[in-house]
């Protein structure tokens, strides 16, 4: 039987924006910029903005790369809120 007392919620690591996940989600797939942009039908001129903070995601941004990548779009257009339930969860 678990203890549960012995267990303390975990501490997050660091908060990411949406370009810093689609960044990572990108750089995990071992994707170019260029190849995300096939998959999503996204330029790659708007993912490196994306990617850079330098313009805020929107739904249809964000449904065309999750739907590309195969998560959640709310994993993408809100990350620190996704940071918040798993913390709850912990």
């Amino acid at each position: 039987m678990v203890n549960k007392k012995e267990f303390s919620a975990a501490r997050p690591h660091a908060n990411l924006s949406s370009g810093e996940v689609i960044r990572m989600l990108r750089e995990l797939k071992g994707w170019t910029q260029e190849e995300l942009a096939k998959r999503s039908n996204v330029s790659p001129t708007n993912l490196s903005l994306l990617e850079n903070d330098r313009v805020d995601i929107g739904k249809k941004r964000a449904l065309q790369i999750a739907a590309a990548f195969g998560v959640h779009p709310a994993t993408i257009m809100f990350p620190e809120q996704e940071a918040v339930e798993n913390r709850r969860a912990a």
